[in-house]
């Protein structure tokens, strides 16, 4: 059940990437695209409060790898709520 949860989480994400590769004229110039973006923007934003709320310290404070694997994807998800959050507004 997990393995199949992990698949349909994975693939929604690269749906995702592949949408913003894409359609990235449509995302920033029409209505339907600044809501896709919201809806975006409020999904990274969350990801990155579940890194430091959701997940313990535990697994990453230190142990070197992982603190930089964790620094790395928390300024990707900052990137990415930032970049949405900004289509949105404007």
């Amino acid at each position: 059940m997990m393995t199949i949860h992990t698949f349909f989480i994975a693939l929604v994400v690269f749906l995702m990437g592949l949408l913003c590769l894409t359609s990235a004229t449509e995302l920033i110039e029409t209505i339907l695209g600044k809501t896709i973006s919201l809806g975006l923007a409020v999904f990274w934003s969350l990801r990155l409060i579940i890194q430091f709320f959701g997940y313990s310290p535990i697994l990453w404070k230190g142990k070197r790898f992982e603190t930089i694997i964790h620094i790395l994807f928390s300024g990707l998800w900052i990137y990415l709520s930032i970049i949405f959050w900004m289509n949105y507004i404007n």
